[in-house]
């Protein structure tokens, strides 16, 4: 047998990472909606927990009395028939998918708004807090 030390060790392929998702406007931020660890975010969950349980009724909350309209950008969950039908039912006013943007980090206002300088420090703070929380 080799010693332990002699021995190479596996260490994880990816690094951890949080998938959150929000809403940015120049009357606001909404509260930050964190994706369940291991989930799979199709569009049935993007439309139940993201938008429905998460974004939407903060989004209401917040600038109700504004008329506003959704931009999304092109994650499959995202484009999927079951979403855009899901926000044509809701009556949210939203940007179609063949009417976005190509992608370009100058058209997304998450980037600015909420991982600007300092933010990554504080988000990695909220899920900590989050995971004391929940042990």
């Amino acid at each position: 047998m080799f010693p332990a030390s002699r021995l190479v060790r596996e260490r994880e392929h990816f690094s951890r990472s949080v998938m959150v998702s929000v809403a940015v406007s120049k009357v606001g931020k909404t509260s930050i909606v964190f994706v369940e660890p291991g989930a799979k975010v199709n569009s049935d969950y993007y439309c139940t927990r993201v938008l429905g349980q998460g974004l939407l009724p903060d989004i209401t909350a917040k600038y109700g009395r504004y008329r506003w309209t959704l931009q999304q950008d092109g994650a499959p969950s995202h484009m999927a028939r079951n979403t855009i039908a899901y926000l044509r039912r809701q009556n949210i006013t939203f940007i179609e998918p063949d009417m976005w943007p190509c992608n370009s980090p100058d058209l997304n206002p998450v980037d600015y708004a909420i991982w600007g300088p300092g933010a990554w420090r504080s988000a990695c703070t909220m899920v900590e807090s989050s995971r004391t929380w929940n042990n």
